[in-house]
């Protein structure tokens, strides 16, 4: 194989989490993390697979309540192929320890190889070499080669391959007391040379799962079904230097697949029908070779630039268009989150958005289907409009967890995150960019519009007018910091006038009545009539929009109300005592206190806007509100939190990041460079194990998209307003903007070169620099020297 490798050299049982995680395999449909196929699950090793949208809920004792949690299923495991010599223990690299270890991903072609030796107890040694693939273009099969050889014996080798259901969700250490036994009537049956397979259910949601496995070997192959394993058995006849090789394909369907009527006998017909390892492997290739070029990212020497694309495109590939999903924050990967749907969507779908928008589709579809959900939980606050929750599952219910454990000190504590409730501003932001890059005006006018209108609903029906202001004023959230949810020794959780929500609520309603001025007249009557809006609801959202309060502190931006009255922290001593304080709040609860009483954030919050939002358009919204914020005062805000936040999230250092590298600051790249190795280095300590931060992974990859380039879509233009990085001096990457099909871009020292492909019928981009616009045709490649 060629292309790109993401290698792992010999063995170690610490980092074999890490591995699993960052070596996993999927297809957007569903996804097994990189675990060897004769581990089990222990404290070193956790097989996984997961299918996107298979949730299951179950109530567990915590803390003397009962607590309900959803949770994206761990399925059956169908990795499992062990082998022995005849009358000899199973081997493994934690009972016998190997020579020789390499674990390497072949990015290109979406391959996991393994290779190790096994020294054996009578001398000699085992070679073995497997290659396995989630397949891309089929997004219902895998499939695994072993190649075994024996090195200085000759014998009999033993070998067992499974269908494993009885597995649990444990894969992540703080949840293990909760209940994580989500399958149920588990059967397993065979009859050979046909498939094995195995069926089960999930315990609440009654989603069908079945796996069959069609097994292929130069041996007889026989069925011994165990309970919950279907088993399949062989021996081979091994003389040193021969190679023998064992295929294992495997075909996974649920209940939630669309024109499947009985999961068990699609994954049997499919199983059987599938071609030989080496045809399935050539499909698969073709598969992401067409991924690629529709993503094409070209970056000189970042290899993890390109391994996060890759996680990106295994998690939301063009398969996910046909399910009802959303974003999960830690991909399809593992356990952490158990598998939610935070506002991570706001860092992935700009990307998404210019290179597969079908799929951005589908997931702004995910939040529509939910939006009477969303509606409901408005009215449970008293309030019109459209409230998402925080944490999103399979029905839009609020699924964030009502307590959460302090690993430091064993407590379990009450989670008011559930008060984040600027998510609404982030399902509106991905509506309004969508539409935008895509120029998809019938989603805009439909689906969008009902959304956009209600989130803008709930912010205006949540703020209240302060006469001693002259303000409106949204009370009891929380914002994104996430360290901040009371005032110190207030009564109850909740903060006022969080800025980054106050901001985000004010575009929210500007967006919301542009979008009531443009919409053609059926349609906004049809709306109107739809949603109940009442004929004063547009001037009450002008209002508000223009009044919300933003509150400053010493010359900066304050954080929320109050935040200026917060003690400082000795941030010199708390790392001087611990070290590594990115998760400070947990430090502080162990010792008896709290972060609600210090300056200090979790990861960026105000400075959000400036992620979200250029420049001159950040400034035109502190216009709309009252404020004028120039160069000074958002440098000397930028300035501030940026010595007061520990960056216990994979996001924060993405933010300030991109934020310094828009304000053309010194420390941007050390910024990137942390987010890049957020997960390749488990900076977080050890959450990778859990599940990748696909957030921030997207966000690298948007960062070069849109932040060095100044990239937006707006106003029907491309417009570019490029940073130089001494660090990335040159780089390109190819989208898709309204219908144009590979538009390719590149920068390199003060040049843009720009080519649209050729395409019948299709109207030319207009770019926008700062000092002109530039129009290219279908066709055209067109050079443009940069202004200083």
């Amino acid at each position: 194989m060629t292309g790109l490798l993401w290698e792992y050299v010999g063995y170690d049982p610490a980092e074999e989490r890490l591995r699993e995680s960052l070596c996993t395999l999927g297809n957007g449909r569903f996804a097994t993390r990189g675990a060897l196929p004769e581990c089990t699950a222990d404290a070193v090793h956790y097989p996984g697979t997961y299918a996107a949208g298979c949730y299951d809920r179950l109530t567990s004792e915590v803390a003397g309540r009962r607590i309900g949690n959803e949770d994206m299923v761990n399925l059956p495991n169908w990795l499992p192929l062990r082998f022995r010599p005849a009358g000899h223990d199973w081997l493994t690299p934690d009972t016998v320890p190997v020579g020789d270890h390499l674990l390497a991903l072949h990015l290109d072609p979406g391959v996991l190889e393994r290779r190790t030796r096994y020294p054996l107890a009578d001398g000699g040694a085992l070679l073995v070499r497997q290659l396995r693939l989630v397949h891309m273009g089929d997004p219902h099969l895998a499939a695994l080669r072993t190649d075994f050889t024996a090195e200085d014996f000759t014998g009999t080798l033993e070998v067992e391959a499974a269908l494993d259901g009885g597995v649990t969700n444990s894969g992540v250490t703080r949840y293990r007391d909760l209940d994580g036994r989500h399958l149920t009537d588990v059967r397993a049956g065979g009859t050979a040379p046909g498939p094995a397979w195995l069926s089960c259910r999930t315990r609440t949601s009654g989603i069908g799962v079945a796996l069959a496995s069609r097994l292929t070997a130069g041996a007889p192959v026989s069925d011994a079904p165990e309970g919950h394993r279907a088993v399949q058995r062989l021996l081979l006849d091994l003389t040193p230097g021969r190679r023998v090789t064992v295929d294992k394909t495997v075909a996974l369907h649920t209940t939630h697949d669309p024109a499947v009527g009985d999961p068990l006998c699609a994954a049997v017909d499919r199983a059987a029908a599938a071609p030989p390892f080496d045809d399935l492997l050539a499909s698969h290739t073709t598969a992401w070779e067409q991924l690629w070029r529709r993503a094409e990212l070209d970056v000189p020497g970042d290899r993890i630039l390109r391994l996060h694309l890759f996680h990106m495109l295994q998690t939301l590939s063009p398969h996910t268009a046909d399910l009802d999903v959303g974003v999960p924050a830690r991909g399809l990967h593992g356990e952490a989150y158990r598998g939610h749907v935070f506002w991570d969507e706001l860092f992935v779908l700009p990307y998404l958005n210019l290179h597969f928008p079908e799929v951005s589709r589908a997931l702004l579809h995910y939040r529509h289907r939910r939006l009477d959900a969303a509606c409901h939980a408005a009215r449970e606050t008293g309030r019109r409009g459209a409230l998402y929750p925080w944490q999103s599952g399979s029905d839009g219910r609020e699924e964030t967890q009502e307590m959460h454990l302090n690993p430091r000190s064993g407590r379990w504590l009450p989670d008011h995150s559930r008060l984040q409730r600027h998510v609404g501003s982030a399902v509106a932001y991905n509506v309004w960019q969508y539409c935008e890059a895509s120029g998809d005006l019938d989603f805009l006018h439909t689906e969008g519009a009902e959304m956009l209108l209600q989130i803008a609903r709930f912010w205006a029906d949540s703020a209240r007018y302060d006469e001693r202001l002259g303000r409106h004023r949204i009370r009891g959230v929380v914002g994104p910091d996430e360290y901040h949810d009371a005032y110190p020794d207030a009564p109850g959780p909740g903060l006022d006038d969080n800025t980054y929500t106050n901001v985000t609520a004010s575009w929210v309603l500007a967006r919301a009545l542009d979008l009531l001025r443009t919409l053609p007249e059926p349609r906004a009557r049809e709306l109107t009539e739809g949603l109940g809006l009442e004929p004063d609801e547009p001037a009450r959202w002008e209002e508000v929009s223009r009044t919300l309060h933003v509150p400053f502190h010493d010359g900066v931006i304050s954080q929320f109300e109050g935040y200026g009255d917060l003690a400082e922290l000795d941030w010199d001593g708390y790392r001087e005592r611990y070290g590594d304080i990115r998760r400070l709040d947990r430090i502080l609860e162990a010792e008896g206190d709290t972060v609600n009483r210090y300056k200090a954030s979790k990861q960026a919050d105000v400075l959000m806007l400036g992620h979200l939002f250029s420049p001159a358009e950040l400034q035109r919204l502190f216009a709309r509100l009252g404020h004028r914020l120039d160069e000074d005062t958002w440098h000397a805000t930028v300035d501030h939190y940026l010595h007061r936040t520990s960056h216990g999230s994979t996001l924060s250092g993405l933010v300030h990041g991109w934020i310094l590298a828009r304000a053309r600051r010194a420390g941007a790249w050390s910024f990137v460079q942390e987010t890049l190795r957020g997960d390749v280095a488990d900076v977080q300590g050890g959450t990778t194990g859990e599940g990748i931060h696909l957030g921030a992974m997207a966000g690298t990859l948007d960062l070069v998209q849109r932040c060095l380039t100044g990239l937006e879509t707006r106003d029907g233009m491309l417009w570019l307003d490029p940073v130089p990085l001494p660090e990335l001096s040159s780089y390109g990457f190819s989208l898709r903007y309204q219908g144009h099909w590979g538009v390719h871009l590149r920068l390199r020292s003060g040049l843009l070169e720009t080519a649209v492909p050729a395409s019948s019928g299709r109207p030319p981009i207009d770019i926008r620099l700062p000092d002109r616009v530039v129009r290219v045709g279908p066709g055209e490649r067109v050079r443009m020297a940069l202004p200083d």
